[in-house]
């Protein structure tokens, strides 16, 4: 059996946490130059979230059918996303990152109950121009990192996946402008510990 594989979690969801979980996979997939072929296309998949979307709003105003056609589109969208989440487990070839990226998350082979801690960052250097590099302490319980950027002021941009590393590197930073960078470790008992404490540095 792999060592790194794909979580079924969503499949417990509540209804509106799976069609943004589908959301995730949706956006996680459309392009991705890793999974060229799954089993169901990302356009497919948004067919299937609007069916299950709509079917969700029509059975707010109750009623036995309009429940069970929410219900059966339910039961279509995750059918999709397990078929999707066993191609990923074959063609992420064991890489952690490959899997984050295409938006499914990963089962946590940690059978202790030890909760992760968030990363320590130790130090934060340039590399080359647009680049800041954090350098942080390792953790044999950490399997993964992702990290997270914005200017100071604005909002934080998506999550970035790295390997478990003690050096993580940002890149395509403006020059002149500070920017607060924090970290998150993937792994332990919960499956991610808390955000780093922040770092701040003016890219140069």
């Amino acid at each position: 059996m792999p060592s790194i594989r794909t979580s079924r979690y969503f499949s417990r969801l509540p209804d509106l946490d799976v069609s943004k979980f589908a959301g995730k996979v949706i956006t996680g997939l459309t392009g991705n130059p890793e999974m060229k072929d799954p089993p169901v296309s990302p356009a497919e998949l948004g067919k299937l979230k609007k069916a299950f979307d709509d079917a969700i709003i029509a059975a707010t105003a109750g009623g036995t059918l309009a429940t069970a056609q929410k219900e059966a589109a339910r039961a279509i969208l995750v059918a999709a996303l397990n078929k999707d989440a066993s191609y990923v487990d074959i063609n992420c070839d064991e890489d952690l990152t490959v899997l984050l990226a295409t938006g499914f998350e990963p089962v946590s082979n940690n059978r202790g109950q030890t909760v992760l801690s968030p990363p320590e960052i130790i130090g934060a250097e340039y590399g080359q121009s647009g680049e800041v590099r954090l350098r942080v302490k390792g953790d044999s319980n950490r399997r993964a990192i992702q990290g997270r950027c914005k200017a100071v002021g604005g909002e934080f941009g998506p999550t970035i996946n790295f390997r478990n590393s003690r050096a993580i590197m940002f890149s395509g930073l403006k020059a002149g402008t500070t920017y607060v960078m924090q970290l998150c470790g993937l792994g332990g008992s919960t499956g991610q510990s808390d955000w780093s404490e922040p770092v701040t540095k003016i890219a140069l």
